[in-house]
């Protein structure tokens, strides 16, 4: 049975000369677990709005078309209506969160509907997502995670049929996304929710999605079974789509000969058994590493706050750590580890409790924040939040002409075309697409030229093209930026780009070296939670002394 139906669905945003979706024709199964997948701009968030009715009762624009709910036509429909039918997660999750308490967050809808029983309604959607010993927090007391859940339960006490969930993932950490996915699960399978994802983790696809949609130049360019989708490697690596590293692995040898005759596999298991049998050329040997003078200094510092409840939240207990020049640094750990707090520190937005922080030899207590701006830049999560300028141009050149550097317009310049900006000087940043924002907020981040560069989650929900764009851009900045720390949950951004690591857990440092040193550490790995990249885990299986962590270095290192 057809839950959704949409016909020859076309939608034109009022700003835009062209359709974002045009002739789309697609029905999705009760019960079904499916997968939306395209490159940025490809419709996949304006189809999901056109489900809830926010498109086009409340977005305006030219639609043509139809799209039915379980037969309902959502043209004679209200907003109010579909909420009962389409429960809707969005992207920028934090927004659905209005009250101030848990419990009050999860009931709020079904108390505007007026629902005699709304609390309990609140509390069975709370226990559903797991939250249901965090009915009496405050919802700035929840991680990442925690408040992703509670926008899910929030969706979810008006029981709708069908639950949409735009990029579900993109902020947390293995664990946290695990759990996401493992309630998604349970609600498809024992609640008979029909589960829709926006997702570019094709991983997560491989292993819990049942059908896969395609969206391109407005349409349906397929449907399909994951594996049978999965296995379309070149269609969708041309949507920007990066299929599992198992099956890339697979499908770059099978052009070598390598079982040339069988479907690619999509998961670690399926690899294993694809590859089974195969040998390895030796490891090569790691470039060496010279570590130059300490440059940052925490010294046994103790972070912390007081919450709502006057109770002391300690973030760091007993931190101590020393940062070099010339390192390239990527700080990990779960959500709630203190990696977005260890930044702010170092921009002076937050000072220790106890304990010392000395950055350039300084400690941090005896100075103002602005008197570190010329040796610590911070480029943001959430890159909009840098643009206050009419132009990337005006807002690189910003800090420089605020400090009366001279030849401003100069290094302006040199920086627009370092990040290959120059031909979009004159745009609002808060316009351009993700790839570009992200670009444009690292050229910030350095007009100062400073020692130290901090990135907070760099590579954040970026689909797998513009992310691969902004590792390329952080390859190449090794010659602009002497020393660089980022905040990551991204484990190939890790693998890839560090020379350290060191990982955060319950407010310590418990592991420091390189990614050799962390990725074969099972103790770390199983406490934190971390995900190496899967093409180490299933070179590892195969050969155990295999440190393999990117498609190209296995198939460089197979002998077939």
């Amino acid at each position: 049975m057809n839950i959704i139906e949409a016909e020859n669905l076309s939608y034109r945003y009022p700003a835009s000369d062209k359709a974002i979706l045009d002739g789309l024709t697609l029905t999705i199964e009760k019960g079904d677990f499916l997968a939306i997948v395209g490159n940025n701009g490809c419709g996949k968030s304006t189809f999901c709005k056109t489900l809830n009715g926010l498109i086009p009762h409340f977005i305006t624009g030219e639609f043509k078309g139809s799209v039915k709910i379980n037969g309902h036509d959502t043209k004679t429909m209200t907003v109010s209506e579909l909420a009962h039918m389409v429960g809707y997660v969005y992207q920028d999750f934090d927004n659905q969160i209005v009250r101030p308490t848990v419990l009050d967050d999860a009931s709020y809808a079904c108390l505007n509907y007026a629902y005699s029983d709304y609390l309990s309604r609140g509390k069975e959607a709370l226990k559903l997502c797991g939250l249901q010993n965090k009915e009496k927090d405050y919802v700035f007391e929840l991680s990442g995670g925690q408040t992703h859940l509670l926008a899910l339960a929030g969706a979810l006490a008006l029981n709708p049929e069908v639950l949409i969930l735009d990029e579900p993932i993109a902020q947390l950490d293995p664990g946290h996304a695990d759990l996401i996915y493992g309630i998604l699960k349970e609600l498809n399978e024992v609640h008979g929710k029909t589960i829709i994802v926006i997702e570019h983790h094709s991983e997560y696809i491989a292993e819990y999605c049942h059908h896969v949609v395609l969206l391109k130049d407005g349409k349906c360019a397929f449907k399909l079974p994951t594996k049978e989708a999965l296995n379309h490697v070149e269609e969708l690596k041309e949507a920007n789509i990066f299929v599992p590293q198992v099956t890339r692995v697979a499908y770059a040898l099978k052009s070598r000969g390598y079982n040339w005759d069988r479907q690619l596999p999509i998961s670690r298991d399926e690899g294993l058994e694809y590859f089974k049998g195969m040998d390895f050329w030796p490891n090569e040997k790691p470039a060496s590493f010279k570590r130059g003078e300490v440059i940052v200094d925490f010294d046994h510092v103790i972070l912390g706050y007081r919450t709502m409840s006057k109770k002391r939240h300690v973030v760091f207990k007993d931190l101590n750590l020393k940062i070099y020049e010339g390192d390239r640094l990527a700080i990990i750990g779960s959500n709630g580890a203190g990696k977005t707090s260890l930044l702010k520190m170092l921009v002076g937005l937050s000072k220790p409790l106890s304990g010392s922080l000395k950055i350039m030899g300084k400690d941090t207590s005896a100075y103002k924040p602005q008197d570190f701006a010329e040796y610590v830049s911070l480029v943001m999560q959430n890159p909009e939040q840098m643009f206050i300028a009419d132009s990337i141009a005006s807002d690189i050149a910003f800090a420089m002409k605020a400090r009366n550097i001279s030849d401003y317009e100069e290094k302006t310049a040199e920086l627009l075309e370092a990040f290959e900006l120059t031909a979009l000087q004159n745009r609002d940043g808060r316009l351009l697409s993700g790839g570009q924002m992200r670009r444009a907020s690292l050229a910030i981040g350095v007009a100062l030229n400073p020692e130290i560069l901090l990135l907070d989650e760099p590579t954040a929900n970026l689909d797998m093209a513009t992310r691969k764009e902004i590792m390329d851009t952080l390859s190449r900045m090794q010659d602009i930026i002497k020393t660089a720390v980022i905040a990551t949950h991204d484990m190939q951004l890790v693998a890839e780009w560090a020379n350290r690591i060191v990982v955060l857990h319950d407010g310590e440092v418990i592991a420091d070296g390189d990614r050799d040193s962390i990725f074969a550490d099972q103790r770390v790995i199983e406490e934190i939670g971390i995900r190496p990249p899967a093409v180490f885990d299933l070179a590892k299986e195969l050969k155990a002394d295999n440190r393999i962590y990117t498609v190209e270095e296995f198939v460089k290192q197979a002998r077939v």
